[in-house]
């Protein structure tokens, strides 16, 4: 029994597997980039409007 699992954990190979995180990171990474190129004109009015506010 724990030289089974010795040999499996020995063995045992992850290249190519991406982890959650890297996972969660480019989704996130591309979404924001999806809402900008979608909502770029409003965001830019947004932000003058609010800025022209606080002056």
């Amino acid at each position: 029994m724990t030289r089974r699992l010795v040999r499996r954990w020995v063995t045992r190979d992850e290249r190519g597997d991406v982890p959650g995180w890297v996972l969660v990171t480019v989704m996130s990474a591309g979404l924001c980039a999806a809402l900008y190129g979608l909502a770029d004109d409003q965001l830019q009015q947004m932000l003058s409007d609010a800025l022209g506010k606080v002056r």
